[in-house]
């Protein structure tokens, strides 16, 4: 019967050493990725495109005082406008070489080892990078006390936040998108979306108020990790620090998030990302494998006009 086992000695008086390898192999966890979950591709752009796509946007017309004239007047006019804004693709990638030796000799497939982690890490730098153009808000809500908290519409925060998100925040922040820049509603509904860090959710669920509620509603998940819903908010976790922080304000009290409505971010692909075997080299004895996409993102309206801005920014200077 054969050895299952190969001894060896790593020095002439040194100890043994057990060179056999278990059959499981153990993989890294990864974070929630959510922000993909929330781009859309922008229609009409792909290959033989160009570079970059250009999106207009439609400005709102003045609201007059009254919408009545006189019989023989002229009917007044309103001017209307159009902005634009655009997006340039970039190719996104990485890649992993191995050697024929070391598929040859592993006790474990271990090509598939490596697509599988390219995968992953493709999904998660992905996430990041569609979540850098939703934290470009113009506006910015940074946390001051229990139920209040400072709006910023420069694009930069001013104030230090001393307060984690709290349940009132939340419905200061939904009375801001309804009635003061009037936000539509993700999708074709009137229910707004907040991906938030682990930190922001753990204030939320400490709130008396968000377990009171729960006691007595439910709610149809939307999408894996959301943990409820406060005043027509959907609350979802995101653990991906890289996307947003558990570290921001005084003392890192706060924990970061976006809140938002309908066309938020945008999605500019000529290629979607996919995994590349490259030609052998060295007559096969070298191997590499990449995900490679030629894609970019970016916000659709970077303003904080009303009818215009879409999210706001939970955060601290």
């Amino acid at each position: 019967m054969a050895n299952e086992f190969s001894w060896g000695l790593d020095a002439p008086s040194g100890v043994f050493k057990n060179h056999a390898l278990s059959s499981k192999i153990r993989e890294a966890a990864l974070a929630a990725t959510k922000f993909m979950t929330f781009v859309e591709a922008e229609p009409g752009y792909g290959k033989k495109r160009g570079d970059t796509v250009t999106i207009s946007r439609a400005k709102n017309l003045t609201e007059p005082t009254s919408g009545t004239f006189n019989e023989r007047d002229a009917v007044p006019v309103d001017a209307f406008s159009l902005s634009t804004t655009s997006i340039t693709v970039k190719y996104y990638g990485r890649a992993v070489q191995y050697t024929s030796m070391s598929e040859l000799l592993a006790h474990f497939d271990l090509r598939d080892k490596i697509q599988k982690k390219l995968r992953a890490q493709m999904t998660l730098t992905l996430d990041s990078a569609a979540a850098t153009p939703f934290k470009a808000a113009q506006i910015k809500f940074i946390p001051t006390s229990l139920a209040n908290g400072t709006f910023d519409t420069d694009g930069t925060p001013s104030t230090q936040a001393t307060q984690n998100l709290t349940v009132a925040h939340l419905q200061v922040i939904r009375d801001y998108m309804m009635d003061t820049i009037h936000v539509p509603g993700w999708g074709e509904g009137e229910e707004y979306i907040a991906l938030l860090s682990t930190k922001a959710c753990r204030g939320i669920r400490r709130d008396p108020d968000f377990i009171e509620a729960h006691k007595y509603t439910g709610t149809a998940y939307l999408v894996n990790g959301e943990i409820g819903k406060v005043e027509n908010i959907r609350v979802i976790e995101v653990n991906h620090t890289n996307a947003l922080s558990n570290t921001k304000g005084s003392g890192n009290v706060l924990g970061e998030g976006v809140i938002f409505g309908d066309d938020a971010v945008a999605m500019a692909v000529a290629e979607d990302p996919e995994l590349r075997a490259a030609i052998p080299g060295n007559f096969g004895l070298q191997h590499a494998v990449a995900w490679i996409g030629l894609l970019h993102y970016g916000i659709v309206w970077d303003t904080a006009n009303d009818g215009e801005a879409r999210i706001i920014h939970v955060t601290s200077s």
